[in-house]
């Protein structure tokens, strides 16, 4: 097969690279690992022994060290260390695998939803298919990864090609408060070939951890991005005034209020509101949506600093109950006295302004 080429390229016929076995190597050759050990200076009776620099002192070989791996078996490249750049994220390390330990920056947000968006986002952005997706038992199988480099190129032939084939495993456990989960991935499958020739490649626990981690990294970086867009999101979303409209009672039911947002942010929102409504927050229970609420003086703190319209409501305890409705966008918001008894519609009337004036304020995000 002849390649086409231009006349400025026809100072050489061939261009050729170190294979990715030759960089893992140093550059010459080996013959030091048969160097032998000179013995010290043999010192006459009477006379004293100098002293010696230890300046170039080998230290010894640690007891777990694998002495075979010395001459051209021995890689000298740096070691790949994990970035957890993710908020929320941290490291575990064993011999063969990588293990990230993820925490969840959202109370109301699926963690293991969200560990396996990441991960199959990721894997898809960089064209890596599939073969084993088990949400239940939490396992992620990659299709074969190929990454290909041109080693040697001929303008009169096929190139010489290094091709670098691998297979990961993901395995996701989030434990069961769904507070905190982890991450583990394993190389499966490892092949590389050259020239179309398989190089019989035995990877040690060392060349595991460097591949592993190269590719821990990557979709960590991914989460880094996907979390922080998440978090401006979140951001942006807790500023936006909360539409809020009065549902007057009608025969044995009792008013309430119907927010336009979904149970979370009407919560978020709440915490900041009833404060500055006069209410003192004494206790919450996220489980049952309840605030357990204490009306000290009529008008809050930003009430009477700016002279608006304070709260006409009697002192006292109260319960705030928030409840979810058929609509996802949208909670139902009751306020209640301190026996969890329904307030009549004139109490409700005297919050209603207030309430619906501050939960519709837009706020600036941080």
């Amino acid at each position: 097969m002849l390649k086409k080429v231009t006349p400025l390229l026809l100072v050489a016929a061939v261009s050729a690279c170190s294979t990715p076995l030759d960089r893992r190597q140093a550059n010459g050759n080996d013959d030091f690992i048969n160097a032998e050990t000179t013995p010290l200076l043999t010192i006459p009776e009477g006379l004293n022994t100098p002293t010696y620099s230890k300046e170039y002192e080998i230290p010894a070989v640690g007891t777990k060290s694998d002495k075979s791996l010395i001459g051209k078996k021995l890689d000298i490249r740096a070691p790949l260390q994990v970035l957890p750049m993710a908020e929320g994220t941290y490291i575990e390390e064993s011999t063969n695998n990588m293990r990230i330990i993820i925490d969840s920056i959202d109370n109301y947000a699926d963690l293991k939803q969200e560990i396996f968006d990441v991960i199959k986002g990721y894997l898809a952005k960089n064209d890596m298919k599939l073969i084993v997706e088990d949400y239940a038992s939490g396992l992620i199988e990659t299709d074969w990864i190929e990454h290909t480099e041109v080693i040697e190129s001929s303008w009169w032939g096929a190139d010489k090609v290094y091709v670098l084939r691998q297979r990961y495993g993901y395995n996701i456990d989030v434990k069961p408060h769904g507070r905190s989960g982890s991450v583990e991935i394993t190389l499966l499958d490892h092949e590389e070939l050259y020239n179309g020739e398989d190089q019989q490649i035995i990877l040690s626990g060392d060349d595991k951890r460097r591949y592993t981690t190269d590719m821990l990294n990557n979709a960590i970086a991914y989460m880094s991005v996907e979390r922080d867009r998440a978090i401006r999101a979140a951001q942006l979303e807790k500023s936006l005034g909360i539409s809020v409209g009065l549902v007057s009672a009608n025969g044995s039911d009792e008013s309430y209020w119907l927010a336009e947002a979904k149970y979370s942010s009407v919560w978020d929102r709440l915490r900041i509101v009833l404060p500055e409504m006069g209410f003192d927050v004494v206790d919450m229970d996220t489980s049952k949506g309840l605030f357990y609420i204490n009306l000290v003086e009529s008008g809050g703190f930003w009430s009477s600093l700016w002279g608006e319209e304070k709260l006409s409501l009697k002192k006292g305890n109260y319960r705030l109950l928030l409840e979810e409705t058929d609509n996802a966008d949208q909670t139902k918001i009751l306020l209640r006295d301190v026996e969890d008894n329904p307030l009549d519609n004139e109490s409700i009337n005297k919050v209603n302004q207030i309430l619906s004036d501050l939960m519709q304020e837009d706020r600036k995000s941080r």
